[in-house]
């Protein structure tokens, strides 16, 4: 059976080796058609043409407006044959727009499954990112074994919005922990300590953490190629922000860390990985 992927950005593109690998018939669809070129996969001419090939489809976008685009624009996905498909959007959406999502996609008679990753590139090239996943059961029972080929670990939470919401604080403690990471090893460096001894004090301490893990070897090699950009966790704090005033409650942790993260943009840097914070805070005087 077919099956279909849209974004092809450094998330985008390892969801597509990796279903690949797992043998999955893959057609794809991107902006720039370029990005597809060594990934072997059929190239469809628009998102509707796309779905009207196949039964299920996953999204990897960048934000909600692109999520829109894809979805409603004049070669949407709803300009394609709907009825009875399943949408997989992996894309970390505002928790508004997810819910706007469910109802258009329904009223098309397709599925949304609103299904938010934990995780980056690596994960994805291994099928161990953790998958949220919010929309309709039925639906999501058809999807699993293709989530199953890109996840470890999948939590079904059903009611629309939730599975974003709980990505956003997921990313609370990603960000707090990246920058706290980051700001830690500029200390340890400044009192004349080498770089990798201190990662190893901390990941033998209280800075133990699975982003420590992740991060390392770009941090000890200055690497700040992107697995997960400073832009997305950026965009993702602004989010959870939105939330917090939603819910009126404040944000402490994660608002010092989005203004953290707005710095790299100062330096043309948020395209870069979200440990670029490193760089920012070591040459900060």
């Amino acid at each position: 059976m077919k099956t279909g992927l849209i974004g092809l950005g450094n998330l985008g593109r390892a969801m597509a080796k990796r279903l690949i690998s797992q043998g999955v018939d893959l057609i794809v669809w991107n902006r720039t058609k370029d990005k597809a070129s060594d990934l072997g996969a059929d190239f469809a001419t628009s998102p509707a043409d796309l779905l009207s090939q196949v039964h299920l489809v996953f999204l990897s976008l960048f934000d909600s407006e692109a999520v829109k685009t894809v979805v409603s624009g004049e070669e949407g996905l709803l300009k394609g044959d709907c009825k009875g498909k399943i949408i997989i959007d992996t894309s970390t959406n505002h928790f508004d727009s997810v819910t706007t999502f469910h109802e258009i996609i329904k009223e098309h008679g397709a599925f949304y499954l609103e299904s938010p990753v934990l995780g980056s590139v690596v994960p994805a090239q291994r099928g161990t990112l953790t998958v949220l996943v919010s929309g309709d059961r039925n639906a999501f029972e058809k999807a699993l074994p293709f989530l199953k080929k890109i996840g470890d670990n999948i939590f079904f939470v059903e009611k629309p919005a939730l599975a974003t919401k709980m990505k956003l604080i997921n990313n609370l403690v990603l960000g707090s922990f990246m920058a706290t990471i980051a700001e830690a090893l500029a200390f340890g460096e400044d009192v004349g300590l080498e770089k990798e001894l201190v990662l190893d004090i901390l990941a033998a301490g209280a800075g133990n953490s699975m982003v420590l893990n992740a991060k390392r070897e770009k941090l000890i090699n200055d690497d700040f190629t992107t697995q997960f950009s400073s832009a997305l966790i950026y965009k993702d704090l602004h989010c959870l922000q939105d939330l917090a005033r939603k819910l009126r409650r404040p944000l402490f942790t994660g608002s010092i860390a989005k203004e953290l993260f707005a710095m790299t943009f100062t330096k043309d840097f948020e395209n870069l990985d979200l440990s670029v914070l490193y760089k920012m805070l070591k040459d900060f005087r």
